[in-house]
Formats: C-alpha cells, structure tokens, sequence
C-alpha cells in the first residue's frame, strides 16, 4: 500500500542548508527526505482513501492562516530515540493545530510519541555523529513564512515527493 505524509516543507534556502548538514553528519535519508516538519508522519493510504484525505487537508488549509515560524537551535530525542532536530522555537502552536486538524479527518494515525515539531537532521546514527549534528547546527537560525504544507509520498525508489500542496488560507 502506498505510504505519504502530510508536512510543512522548510523553503529554501534553509532547506538545501539542512539538507547538506544532514549530509554532512552522515545521515543516509539525507538524499530521500526533504527538510520538514511532520504533520502527519508515514502513513499507508490506499487509493479509494487517499481522494477523501486530499478534501480534508484542503479544507484544513482553508481553516488555517498563514503565519510565520523560527527553527533555532538544536534539541534531541534521545535516549528514547536516536535523533538530533532542529527546534521550531517559534509557530509551535500552529503546528500544534495543524497536526491536530490534519489528523482529526479520514486517515487515522495513532502517533508512537507525543507529537513535538521539529526538523530532523540526524537520525539512527552512532553517538558520535548525532553529537556531531547536535553541536554543529546549535547557532543554526532562520524564520519562514509558512503559507502552505505538502502532501508527500515516498516512491519506489524511497524518495519522498510532493503529491501536493495545500495553501494555508484562513
């Protein structure tokens, strides 16, 4: 079945930075995942539902206004799992809502943690190089209008494209 996710795509040029640092620590997803942050994280959608899906995250788009959001520094899942992010310092809340709207439609997901954004940029790596990413974006900052969020799915070759995108119009 195929799998997709619904998250806000970091624009560029930050993207392409977070892209390469997570290159540069080592992390081999770096080439498949877009820098992001998850809405609704990897999820199986077959095809009679993913149209319905698509209805919904419109109209959660419509529901929801633009606003603008801070990735600054560095934080860690770790010792629960093995993964170094960037943190959302600010738009925490309107992730929070949209994360919530997006899932609160017909695609259920029950989540594994507590949902936190953030932008991963190192992740199932030895200490060392989680370390590495840890210390090596902690004075990482940028702001972003975030004006819309993507439907994304992951395609044989493991690469994860937008299928499409959703303007934030509320």
């Amino acid at each position: 079945m195929p799998t997709h996710g619904v998250a806000i795509t970091v624009p560029e040029p930050h993207g392409a930075a977070l892209q390469e640092a997570r290159e540069r620590f080592g992390d081999p997803l770096a080439r498949f995942i877009p820098p992001h942050v998850t809405l609704l994280p990897p999820t199986e959608i077959d095809a009679p539902s993913l149209e319905a899906f698509e209805k919904h995250l419109q109209v959660v788009a419509r529901e929801h206004a633009p606003f603008r959001m801070t990735l600054a520094g560095t934080g860690t899942f770790r010792p629960l799992s093995p993964v170094v992010f960037v943190q959302v310092s600010s738009g925490i809340s309107q992730c929070e809502l949209l994360e919530t709207a997006v899932r609160n439609g017909p695609v259920v997901r029950r989540l594994d943690f507590n949902y936190h954004p953030h932008v991963t940029i190192a992740h199932n790596l030895v200490e060392e190089q989680l370390d590495a990413a840890f210390d090596g974006l902690v004075d990482f900052r940028c702001t972003i209008d975030v004006v819309a969020f993507e439907l994304y799915h992951q395609t044989d070759d493991g690469v994860w494209r937008p299928l499409s995108s959703f303007t934030l119009e509320g």
